[in-house]
Parts: C-alpha cells; sequence; structure tokens
C-alpha cells in the first residue's frame, strides 16, 4: 500500500474518544498544501474545502488514534486543539457499504510538531458580572 507524508493542521481531533456524530475515532487534517492536495488525490482520495479549514479531508478509525510529539514519545492524557500542527504518514483503504464504495484516508503515523492544547469551553463568572 502506497503512503505519502504531509503537513496539515489538525482540527476536531478525538483522538482518544469516539466522536459522537460518526461513532468513530477522527480528525480533520487541514489547510493542506498544493503538493499534499495533489498527493491525496493521486491516492483516489477525495479532498474537501471548507471555509475556515481550507482544503481538508476528515480520517476516520475503529481504534484509537496514537499521537507522538516531535522525539518520538506518545503524547498521553493532552487534548490536541484546533490549529495544532503535525506531520502526518498517510495511507487509505477501500470501503463497501449498503451498495457504495469509496476510499477513505487512513492515517499510519500522527507527529504533533507544534501542539495546541485544548483547554474546554469553561467560563469564569464573578459575582460581580452583569447577568441577563
Amino acid at each position: 500500500m502506497e503512503t505519502i507524508k504531509i503537513k496539515a493542521n489538525l482540527m476536531w481531533a478525538f483522538l482518544d474518544r469516539v466522536n459522537d456524530m460518526s461513532g468513530k475515532y477522527q480528525v480533520d487534517l487541514t489547510n493542506l498544501s498544493e503538493k499534499a492536495i495533489k498527493a491525496i488525490e493521486e491516492m483516489g482520495v477525495v479532498v474537501k474545502y471548507k471555509e475556515g479549514k481550507g482544503p481538508f479531508i476528515t480520517c476516520t478509525s475503529q481504534r484509537p488514534i496514537h499521537a507522538y510529539d516531535d522525539g518520538g514519545a506518545k503524547l498521553e492524557d493532552v487534548n490536541v486543539g484546533n490549529d495544532s500542527e503535525a506531520v502526518v504518514v498517510l495511507g487509505y483503504y477501500d470501503w463497501q457499504f449498503k451498495g457504495k464504495k469509496g476510499r477513505s484516508p487512513s492515517i499510519k503515523k500522527l507527529v504533533v510538531m507544534k501542539l495546541v492544547e485544548y483547554a474546554g469551553a469553561g467560563v469564569d463568572v464573578d459575582e460581580d458580572d452583569d447577568v441577563l
């Protein structure tokens, strides 16, 4: 199987927990370069475009997607946030389901080069704040 190595920004990283919408582990690889787009399309995978993500693909998995730092250590107990930068070794798999078939991208290795940690949507509310 052919693999390629690309740079991408990460969005909506569900690496160690299942996404409620898809029922799978997943991550969007966004802001793909022209060279990455060409290589991905040559593998037979469709690249999509969306405002705020640029050219992107969504990679899903039945198993957790392991992420590593640039030193090779596995990232554990870290929430990878949007706009983290990564180098990804990417492959693909062919599928058939209910009369449809296609080819989807598959992450072989994910190395986070610049981590933007997701901190959650906590909101501080002081007693002095005006509450409507």
